[in-house]
């Protein structure tokens, strides 16, 4: 308890009184809560400012709307976890290589789940692990099949790091490389992230027809050669194929 901001810990025991209470109002709070009620006014002020409680025309408190938002995209990213697994293991199990998932957050993108290669020399990503939208062929895949307005302002207003020898630092090359994957329906990474890796990442849409996600098969750069490549990528695409219908998506018919 000690490490934990007893601003964040109050205002949490405030919001926490909504899990048995539809309404409540200040004093009501203040009551259940048992916090000073000039402090209680101020957090709940900020809360309210947030958009993590919302105020009626009686004065009551409720959740904000705020909360189903949140809601919304853990539950999100929870089903998409939980159709991929599967299809993600088959993946792993048919070609060996390390299998990732991952999902847009703000101006990153978030890996959700993997499944390590079965190969001795292997990638140390783990869940939870952030990287650049630019770089790594599952986060630029997830970029290219942003709206053009969003992907543009991106493009903007980000300073290209390098973070390995392989990343794109120019952003006209890099504006190439979206359009040729947003074309193919996949797109590959060498030493982007880091040196002497590789990746085929192929992107994954949602019910709505918008991208939702990518899948890749990652590893060492030497069991991502030339001839290996047609392979791992129609695998990939399949796959994320196979998850997009998962999830309601519908694929617009070839002509």
């Amino acid at each position: 308890m000690q490490n934990k901001n007893k601003t964040v810990v109050k205002s949490m025991e405030l919001l926490d009184l909504f899990r048995t209470n539809q309404k409540l109002s200040l004093n009501e709070m203040v009551h259940l809560s048992g916090i000073p009620k000039t402090s209680a006014h101020r957090m709940i002020g900020s809360l309210e400012e947030m958009g993590f409680l919302s105020k009626d025309a009686e004065g009551k408190y409720t959740l904000g709307m705020l909360f189903l938002e949140f809601g919304q995209l853990v539950a999100e990213r929870l089903d998409m976890r939980k159709i991929a697994y599967p299809i993600m293991k088959d993946l792993r199990d048919e070609i060996g290589e390390a299998v990732n998932l991952t999902m847009k957050e703000n101006k990153e993108v978030v890996y959700v789940e993997k499944l390590d290669t079965m190969h001795p020399v292997r990638l140390f990503t783990k869940i939870g692990r952030r990287s650049p939208l630019y770089t790594g062929a599952c986060s630029r895949i997830i970029l290219a099949y942003l709206p053009e307005k969003e992907q543009e302002d991106y493009l903007n207003e980000t300073e290209l790091l390098p973070y390995a020898i392989g990343t794109i630092t120019d952003k006209e090359t890099l504006r190439s490389v979206l359009r040729k994957s947003r074309q193919d329906g996949y797109t590959i990474s060498h030493s982007e992230l880091e040196n002497h890796t590789s990746s085929v990442a192929a992107p994954i849409f949602d019910h709505t027809g918008q991208v939702a996600g990518g899948i890749s098969v990652a590893g060492p750069d030497v069991r991502f050669q030339k001839e290996q490549l047609p392979t791992l990528i129609k695998k990939v695409k399949t796959a994320a194929a196979d998850i997009s219908q998962k999830l309601g998506y519908s694929s617009p018919l070839r002509t």
